[in-house]
């Protein structure tokens, strides 16, 4: 079973959520910026340069909100390859400064977007969202019942049940992207087993970060 180590932030501000469009394929969704940490990378440095290479703006990490842990089971891998990844999610509150956005080129997202908290569950997102929100405090706020609203789970780069509402997403890698420089947290669809420093646990099918 493969083992990934991401890093991801919670960044809000006047009532938005600065978020980014993971795309693998036709797996996709909306995510939390950050990705798979780089060998001996410290994961505040991690968020930092994954939130940089993925909406351009400079992120300063804050608290350490919690540690998501759970098991996917990734959709298209290779024959002979184990479908089951461990991933280990470091989710950080964090600010940036005031700046233009920029869009990735040529990695695993290709949208930055501040949305606000009002209108998360009217888009498709990775479970990491919800489990971000949730850790942050942030879940009331952006609870309201949301029109076609879908939830993807995943492990990511950087970065994890398919479609339902927000109560359903917060269950599910997405956000998952798949990979360590880039991070990208790949959702699967799947089992999965989560265990959370604001646990959670449990076993299901995502795509994603």
């Amino acid at each position: 079973m493969d083992l990934r180590v991401a890093a991801y932030a919670v960044i809000e501000r006047r009532g938005k959520i600065l978020l980014t469009h993971w795309r693998r394929g036709h797996l996709h969704g909306w995510t939390l910026p950050g990705g798979g940490i780089d060998p001996g990378e410290d994961p505040k440095d991690a968020v930092v340069r994954e939130v940089f290479e993925e909406t351009g703006l400079q992120a300063k990490p804050g608290r350490l909100l919690g540690v998501d842990s759970r098991v996917m089971v990734r959709e298209e891998v290779p024959e002979g390859t184990d479908p089951e990844m461990h991933t280990i999610r470091i989710v950080y509150r964090a600010t940036v400064q005031d700046g233009p956005l920029r869009n990735e080129v040529d990695g695993s997202s290709d949208e930055a977007r501040w949305v606000a908290l009002k209108d998360v569950n009217s888009l498709k997102t990775l479970s990491l969202v919800q489990t971000g929100l949730r850790m942050a405090g942030l879940s009331r706020r952006g609870s309201g019942q949301g029109r076609g609203g879908q939830n993807r789970g995943g492990a990511g780069k950087s970065g994890g049940g398919k479609s339902g509402s927000a109560k359903q997403g917060a269950q599910k890698h997405a956000g998952a992207k798949s990979g360590a420089a880039k991070a990208a947290g790949a959702p699967a669809a799947g089992t999965t087993k989560a265990s959370a420093a604001r646990p959670s646990a449990g076993r299901s099918r995502s795509r994603g970060r």
